[in-house]
């Protein structure tokens, strides 16, 4: 439609940064605009485009194109990949709407929650009528917790707290309600199919219990490194094979519901109570456990602690206070997460690609390298976070400056620049390096290391010797 050849559509889209803008703005202008479909209307053209051949969605969409306007196509085209979204918090959207509705906040947050279709139910029943669009399977909105930034010691009386493990899995909410079980994922995902070990629960729980907890690895009696989990994350199909490998449990810290009752007003001792009498009183499984506190009378006993918390499969503790509600959303002062620090790799600079949005001009993607036997720089991490705009700024400069091959999008740099700081760490046959990392981000730009005193594959391969 636009009559450009493909290599100078790819040169485009890789200087916009958003493919739903370069079509937008590559395509021929109509100068006869034809539709005029309401937004509902344009979701049920959308809607077809499943059931459809290729050459029929084909057809569908250019049609599409040639009835809207270069603004239009843009936003269909955001629509059309599932990629339309709007920068702003979901807890400032829930307080919009309490005001905007004279309604109460925790309210429209759980209303908002749960398995409802926009194309058949109305803003009116979704947000008024108490029962309407009530289900079984509704879950609470997550209590998320704040990370500790300073001296833990600052939160005061140690007598205040309770200490647990911060588990490194999936936070979920498993729901047994008119003898059914769901199972959410903080990411609103109904994910019940997805641990078919957990529909054991259903016999196990009493009715009207909704627990919070991670979904986890679990074997011999205890959670196995995330890696293991990843393998059936993302998968249609669980194989036999990919649920002997990679097991999963219930490690719960929260209950929200006991007996059909909200008691989420209720100070977390007496949830914390109410939980294990549950479980004291639920027949022993090992898809079924209990988040043990971790006990301490001051402070400097945790910081001994806390540095053996990737010995134990865990990120850190969380810490949360005795008396605290289970609240909506993120609010400070009553939970917290104190995080292990990041590993420190020095690493090189090797590749690196242009970002997306308001970064597409400048180059944000990083690939690093490290030492291998054979004095040869191997990739193992891509990091996308960390820098300052200033130092993101001097990286482009010298990316443009120092460009050897392109590939594409990609740029092979000069090998100069060293940086470091990764999250976690697991063996991995899908990378040449034998290495994969967990949440890599760069802690700092190590200006004054030359690129020979950069780590070795070697170092990285006793980081995961020692830690897992």
């Amino acid at each position: 439609m636009a009559q450009i050849p493909e290599w100078l559509f790819n040169e485009s889209y890789h200087s916009v940064g958003d493919l739903g803008e370069a079509i937008s703005l590559i395509l021929p202008k109509n100068e006869k605009l034809v539709s005029e479909k309401s937004l509902s209307a344009w979701f049920a053209y959308l809607q077809l485009l499943p059931r459809m051949t290729d050459e029929e969605k084909r057809v569908h969409i250019l049609s599409a194109w040639q009835q809207l306007s270069q603004h239009e196509i843009f936003v269909l085209n955001k629509l059309l990949m599932g990629s339309f979204r709007i920068g702003v918090s979901q807890t400032l959207v829930v307080r919009a709407l309490a005001e905007a509705t004279n309604s109460d906040a925790n309210s429209v947050a759980h209303r908002l929650m749960g398995n409802w279709n926009p194309a058949n139910t109305t803003f009116e029943k979704l947000i008024f009528n108490a029962n309407e669009n009530d289900n079984a399977s509704r879950p609470y909105p997550f209590y998320l917790a704040y990370p500790i930034d300073g001296d833990v010691a600052a939160l005061g009386d140690p007598e205040e707290w309770i200490t647990e493990w911060k588990w490194d899995g999936i936070r979920s909410q498993v729901i047994v309600r008119n003898s059914q079980l769901f199972i959410w994922t903080r990411g609103e995902e109904l994910a019940t199919d997805k641990f078919p070990e957990l529909h054991v629960l259903k016999q196990l729980l009493p009715e009207g219990t909704v627990l919070d907890g991670e979904i986890v690895s679990y074997l011999d009696n205890k959670p196995l490194a995330f890696n293991v989990l990843q393998k059936r994350i993302g998968r249609k199909n669980l194989t036999k094979k990919i649920l002997e490998d990679a097991p999963v449990a219930l490690i719960a810290y929260d209950i929200l519901e006991y007996k059909g009752e909200d008691i989420r007003h209720l100070p977390l001792y007496k949830r914390r109570s109410s939980l294990e009498e549950l479980y004291r009183q639920t027949p022993s499984s090992p898809v079924f456990n209990l988040s043990s506190k971790i006990e301490f009378n001051n402070w400097d006993e945790l910081k001994v602690l806390h540095p053996l918390s990737r010995e134990n499969v865990a990120e850190g503790f969380m810490i949360k206070r005795k008396t605290s509600p289970y609240q909506v959303g993120r609010k400070k002062g009553d939970w917290w997460k104190w995080k292990i620090e990041p590993l420190s790799v020095d690493a090189v600079l090797v590749y690196a690609q242009k970002g997306h949005g308001r970064r597409a001009e400048l180059y944000t993607d990083y690939t690093f390298a490290v030492w291998g036997d054979d004095q040869k720089l191997i990739p193992f991490a891509k990091a996308y976070s960390g820098l300052t705009d200033a130092e993101i700024g001097k990286v482009d400069r010298f990316v443009k400056q120092h460009t050897i091959e392109k590939f594409g999008p990609v740029r092979t740099v000069k090998p100069q620049l060293v940086f470091d700081g990764f999250e976690g760490i697991n063996a991995s046959t899908r990378h040449k390096s034998g290495i994969a990392v967990r949440f890599p981000r760069i802690l700092q730009w190590r200006t004054d290391k030359p690129v020979e005193e950069a780590d070795t594959l070697d170092n990285l391969k006793a980081i995961l010797a020692q830690y897992t």
